[in-house]
């Protein structure tokens, strides 16, 4: 009976030192994915708006590359993504949906290393910002991107749009190997984002 005890005895701080350790792990388990929550790379809101010259696209991502692409970033790479649009009409469980149109839109950021600041193109805009935080935040935001000319929707139709960002592998250095520029640490897209809208009428031709 005593070499019970004992034997018991011996194997409660065992027990003891195993919970703290699995509690501890979970705990930074949880501390590691709250800091990272707001990190994700995604598109946050799309719509399509109505203007005199037909549809527009104002959206709002949030980005955030991995230690490889900031990296890459500061040694001068230029790093080319895609804006990708798809519009389509649902016709119904009987029939495949309309493909309405699929706009594809260019963006370019890279760091200029004699002026110390990240420059970021967008359409037809090119800014210059201090941090790469300020540049993640304007290429992320899309703003009056024309998607579509009068009369590509009908009013009041209910359609179907998803919208994703991607990096442009292809337009990479020649200089990086096929392998480094196939693997995650490579890797920047946001899901695709979907809704579906009725389409807005059309304020007059000034």
């Amino acid at each position: 009976m005593p070499s019970t005890m004992a034997s018991t005895t011996r194997c409660l701080p065992s027990l003891s030192e195993a919970l703290r350790s699995l509690a501890g792990l979970c705990l930074a388990c949880c501390l590691t994915a709250l800091a990272h929550a707001g990190d994700a790379t995604e598109v946050k809101n799309a719509s399509v708006v109505a203007t005199a010259q037909g549809y527009q696209l104002d959206a709002e991502l949030s980005l955030a590359p991995n230690p490889t692409l900031v990296d890459a970033l500061e040694r001068g790479v230029h790093l080319h993504f895609l804006l990708e649009l798809d519009i389509s009409r649902p016709r119904g469980w009987w029939w495949f949906d309309e493909n309405i149109a699929s706009p594809t839109r260019k963006l370019h950021l890279y760091y200029h290393l004699l002026l110390r600041r990240y420059v970021v193109e967008t359409g037809y805009t090119t800014r210059t910002v201090a941090s790469l935080a300020d540049a993640l935040a304007l290429l992320g935001r899309v703003d009056d991107w024309q998607i579509l000319e009068r009369g590509a929707l009908k009013p009041g139709q209910r359609y179907d749009a998803r919208l994703r960002l991607r990096l442009d592998t292809t337009q990479l250095p020649k200089t990086l190997s096929i392998g480094a520029v196939t693997s995650d640490k490579w890797a920047l897209a946001t899901p695709w984002h979907s809704w579906s809208f009725e389409a807005p009428a059309l304020p007059s031709q000034p």
